[in-house]
C-alpha cells in the first residue's frame, strides 16, 4: 500500500496513461460490474458507513448526506449503470479548419489526465467521480472528508476488486488520507494533478480557488428556486414545494425560495399549509402578508 502522497500521485499518473488502451466497450462492462459489485457488497460498505455514523451526532446537518442505505446503493448502482449507457466522449471532433496553405488542423476531444476531487462527508461522490472519470479516459485522486473516511475507504476498496478482475491499474483511482496535509499536497500536486473539481460548500470552494497552484474546475453554490406559475395547479404545486423543500433537507439542491405569481398570492397559505409540519420558517416579501 502507498502511502506516501508523491507516490501515489507518480502511480496514479502512469495508470491514467494505461486509460487509454481500454476501449468504451471495457469501460461500459467495467461501470456495469461496479454497479453490481455495490449492490453485492452493500452490507459491508453499510457497516463501514456505520463506523463513520457512530462519530456524528444525528443532529449534525452532513448526518443525512453522510448516511447510506440499501435504497441509496441501488440509487447509485444505477446511476452508474446509466453513465454507462452514455456515448463516449473521446475522440469526438469538435472542430476542423484548413489553413490557406493546406495545413488540415483538426480539434478533437481527449482526456485531461489525473483529477483531483476534494469534497466532504459525501460518499456517494466516490462512486460518482470515479464512473464519469473513467467514461472520460481520466484517472482520478479523492481526497474525502474526515467524516466519511470509512465509507469511502469502503467504497474504493470494491472499485479496486472490480479493476483486478478487468486486469486494469488499480491506481486509476486512489484515496488519500483524510488529513488536512492530503489536501494541502493536492492542491500543490504541480506536475502529476492536472486539475481539481471541489465539490461541496462555497467555502470549500473558495479554499481551493484561493490555494490551488493547478487549474480548478469550480461546480458553484446557487440558490434552488421553485416558481408557481399564474395557471399552476395548487394541489401540485404544494405536493412539488413541500416535497423539494422537506425530502432531503441537507442536499444542495434542496428547495431555499419559493417565487409566486402575483395573481396567486392568495394560494399562498395553500401551497405552504404542509410546511408547518416539518416545521419550516418561511421568511416572506411583504407582499405575501397582504390580504
Amino acid at each position: 500500500m502507498i502511502t506516501n502522497t508523491n507516490q501515489i500521485f507518480a502511480a496514479v499518473q502512469s495508470a491514467s496513461r494505461q486509460l487509454a488502451l481500454l476501449g468504451d466497450e471495457t469501460i461500459n462492462r467495467i461501470l456495469n460490474a461496479v454497479a453490481d459489485a455495490a449492490i453485492e457488497q452493500t452490507p459491508f460498505i453499510l457497516a463501514e458507513n456505520a463506523k463513520d455514523l457512530a462519530r456524528m451526532e444525528e443532529s449534525n446537518p452532513k448526518y443525512d448526506r453522510l448516511k447510506l442505505t440499501e435504497e441509496r446503493l441501488r440509487s447509485i448502482a444505477a446511476d452508474t449503470r446509466s453513465v454507462a449507457t452514455l456515448p463516449t466522449p473521446l475522440g469526438r471532433v469538435l472542430k476542423e479548419s484548413v489553413r490557406p496553405n493546406g495545413m488540415k488542423l483538426t480539434k478533437i476531444s481527449v482526456p485531461f489526465g489525473v483529477i483531483g476531487i476534494i469534497y466532504e462527508a459525501r460518499p456517494n461522490v466516490s462512486f460518482d467521480v470515479f464512473s464519469l472519470c473513467l467514461k472520460s479516459g481520466n484517472a482520478c485522486v479523492l481526497k474525502g472528508g474526515s467524516d466519511a473516511d470509512s465509507s469511502n475507504r469502503a467504497i474504493v476498496s470494491v472499485i479496486h476488486q472490480v479493476l483486478k478482475q478487468f486486469n486494469v491499474d488499480t491506481h486509476i483511482v486512489e484515496l488519500l488520507p483524510p488529513d488536512r496535509e492530503a489536501t494541502t499536497a493536492l492542491l500543490n500536486a504541480i506536475g502529476w494533478v492536472d486539475l481539481i473539481i471541489p465539490r461541496g460548500s462555497s467555502s470549500l470552494i473558495n479554499f481551493v480557488r484561493a490555494n490551488a497552484k493547478i487549474p480548478v474546475i469550480e461546480t458553484g453554490a446557487g440558490i434552488c428556486h421553485t416558481y408557481f406559475d399564474e395557471y399552476g395547479d395548487v394541489n401540485k404545486g404544494a405536493a412539488i414545494i413541500h416535497n423539494a423543500k422537506t425530502r432531503r433537507v441537507s442536499v444542495c439542491n434542496s428547495l431555499d425560495c419559493t417565487i409566486i405569481h402575483e395573481k396567486r398570492l392568495n394560494d399562498l397559505p395553500t401551497l405552504c399549509q404542509k410546511l408547518s409540519q416539518n416545521e419550516v420558517v418561511i421568511y416572506a416579501d411583504p407582499q405575501a402578508y397582504q390580504p
